[in-house]
């Protein structure tokens, strides 16, 4: 589906609405076409601030919580990204426009292989995603400079500190809130609205 420019600078104002005002994410956001990665009888909603329901109960995150997380996240040119939950593929989308390398995880063969097909539509070719269980990370690849988790943990699974570089972010949620750990500091930075995590993780 080609994107409707006005809906789409619309969807962009409304993201900074909501207070996300990191430039390099909403451009990313921008050049991220969301009808890409949606389930095709939903096209019509992409440009909705809502979630949209994809296989095994999993859903594609709403896109003004996709921003927070990004904007707290806030990936550097040349960082290496895990993503737990690779879902829609849409987030892992949006963050290969802001890091180096992105790898992502999801414990559904089937999301994942519908997400890599549509990662090489794209032609992202610095995405790489893989069948795994979320909570144990992926040391092939690690130390990584940023990590998302996108669903609800009670912790972030040790496993994933283990294999962040020192000077490294995490950004997850839990008890509805969006934390970020950095530095050996974990930020409160207000409510979120995610699922609740599962082992292997499935969202994104």
């Amino acid at each position: 589906m080609a994107e409707d420019p006005a809906r789409l600078m619309r969807f962009i104002l409304e993201l900074r609405q909501e207070g996300v005002t990191h430039a390099r994410v909403l451009a990313a956001m921008e050049r991220t076409p969301r009808s890409h990665y949606a389930p095709a009888h939903m096209e019509g909603l992409v440009f909705d601030d809502i979630a949209l329901p994809l296989p095994h109960g999993q859903s594609m995150t709403k896109p003004a919580t996709v921003a927070r997380m990004l904007a707290a996240l806030d990936p550097q040119p040349d960082d290496a990204v895990l993503e737990i939950g690779t879902g829609s593929g849409y987030q892992a989308a949006v963050l290969s426009l802001l890091a180096r390398k992105v790898v992502t995880l999801d414990r559904w063969s089937d999301l994942v292989a519908d997400a890599r097909q549509k990662f090489g539509t794209a032609r992202l070719m610095n995405v790489f995603a893989h069948v795994a269980d979320g909570a144990k990370g992926w040391a092939d690849d690690a130390p990584y400079h940023r990590i998302v988790v996108a669903g609800e943990v009670d912790e972030a699974p040790q496993a994933l500190f283990e294999q962040l570089t020192p000077d490294g972010v995490l950004v997850a949620a839990t008890a509805h809130r969006l934390v970020r750990w950095r530095n050996g500091t974990r930020e409160d930075l207000g409510p979120a609205e995610l699922p609740a995590f599962q082992e292997g993780l499935g969202e994104g």
